[in-house]
């Protein structure tokens, strides 16, 4: 799929894009989203990468992180009722929020991941259905390197209601559409900061 610079129709329809950088980045000891591996901030990399594929593209993030945000990038925190239920609370609140749109949902920790995977990716987000990364290896889906349709936010709301957050296995229960990237390292999650040092020198080289 092509963007359309000159009518600038979005490579999604109708799709609203989440860079997740909420968590707590308890392993990491700092915040994820705030980590450079290249030119600018990963949270703030991801923004630009997943612009051509959204209608918008807001960082998903919590109350703290609200004040250290640079005030040219749109935003989103998690709803009070959603608090505390790990991914998840990001997703729902972006259904309630905002009516009707699907939801390009990735998480600010894979650094590998490029716009390149994103197109390929894009190409499989097309039905009623959820789409993931998939890791090949260990047949498993990935929730933070997803597409969420719009249709099916009230299952999701029905997992909340019954206390079932896992993102990993509601994919797993609508048997998601499965993306095995060409990418292997695409799906690489850096949550350690001797990780972040070890993919920092080997992406600079």
């Amino acid at each position: 799929m092509i963007f359309d610079i000159l009518e600038n129709k979005p490579i999604l329809k109708d799709t609203y894009g989440l860079v997740v950088c909420g968590g707590t980045s308890s392993r990491m000891g700092i915040d994820k989203g705030m980590l450079q591996y290249y030119t600018k901030p990963q949270q703030y990399r991801l923004y630009d990468m997943m612009k051509p594929f959204c209608k918008e593209v807001f960082i998903s993030c919590n109350k703290q992180q609200v004040a250290k945000l640079k005030p040219n990038y749109p935003y989103l925190v998690d709803m009070p009722q959603y608090e505390r239920i790990g991914p998840m609370a990001a997703l729902l609140s972006a259904f309630t929020q905002f009516s009707k749109k699907n939801i390009l949902f990735i998480g600010c920790d894979y650094p590998y991941l490029k716009k390149v995977d994103l197109d390929s990716f894009s190409k499989v987000c097309h039905t009623n259905k959820p789409a993931a990364f998939c890791n090949a290896k260990k047949n498993m889906y990935e929730p933070m390197l997803a597409w969420y349709p719009y249709s099916c936010a009230d299952t999701l709301m029905e997992k909340y209601e019954a206390k079932q957050y896992s993102l990993r296995i509601f994919l797993q229960q609508v048997n998601a559409e499965k993306f095995l990237p060409e990418n292997k390292k695409s799906i690489i999650s850096i949550d350690t900061y001797r990780d972040y040092t070890k993919a920092f020198k080997e992406i600079n080289g």
